[in-house]
């Protein structure tokens, strides 16, 4: 077998569609055995996506008051109903082969809270699961959502964590299953830096989905 292969690019803020179209390039090339594996992380301006189980009526928000916020609303074909991206919120998109780790949905899901949780445990923040529901919680209420799309056994879409997000933002749609929601700022008191939890987040992702070696590369 050859050896697995991370590459990890920190994009910045960069708007929805213009990831969504290079996740869709990078998945194109993984399909047809052109790249390595490569996790994503970045931010993104303030915009309500809806998943596959999502309606349109899960945005309360008017058009009125979207444009007020400078939010923006986009349907796409990941997993799971409305949520929020936003600045102050990390998300990552693992666009993976999971033919070359183990070609089973749920536990890709699971792996991603693990990795979740095992970066809140290295902040002293108490995560965990709930039964029956997708994403990452604490005492405090919902910190990190995720919402996947597999093609070919191949991943696209990932998660989302409220670093230093504004909250606020989640009053104007019924996130996910309707749960509260909450952020690392909120729960330590302090403003984090993207820096030292990407740090975190890339460590154990590679842990848990056992890569032997992680590469930073620059798009």
């Amino acid at each position: 077998m050859p050896k697995r292969v991370l590459e990890v690019c920190r994009l910045g803020l960069i708007e929805y569609e213009t990831a969504l179209n290079i996740q869709k390039e990078t998945e194109s090339a993984i399909i047809a055995h052109e790249k390595s594996d490569t996790f994503y992380l970045l931010e993104h301006p303030h915009t309500y996506t809806l998943g596959r189980r999502a309606k349109m009526d899960g945005v309360l928000a008017t058009a009125e008051i979207l444009k007020s916020i400078g939010a923006t609303v986009f349907e796409t074909d990941r997993g799971g109903k409305v949520t929020y991206h936003g600045l102050g919120q990390m998300v990552g998109y693992p666009i993976i082969n999971l033919s070359l780790f183990k070609e089973d949905v749920h536990l890709y899901v699971r792996n991603l809270e693990e990795v979740l949780i095992r970066t809140m445990t290295g902040f002293e923040i108490e995560s965990f699961r709930i039964k029956d529901l997708t994403g990452v919680h604490t005492k405090s209420g919902k910190v990190a959502a995720i919402g996947v799309h597999i093609k070919r056994w191949v991943t696209t879409h990932g998660f989302a964590l409220n670093v230093n997000t504004d909250l606020n933002y989640f009053n104007w749609i019924i996130a996910c299953e309707g749960e509260p929601v909450t952020s690392m700022e909120q729960i330590l008191g302090r403003e984090l830096t993207f820096a030292e939890v990407e740090e975190k987040i890339i460590k154990n992702f590679a842990e848990v989905f056992e890569y032997e070696e992680v590469i930073e590369t620059v798009r």
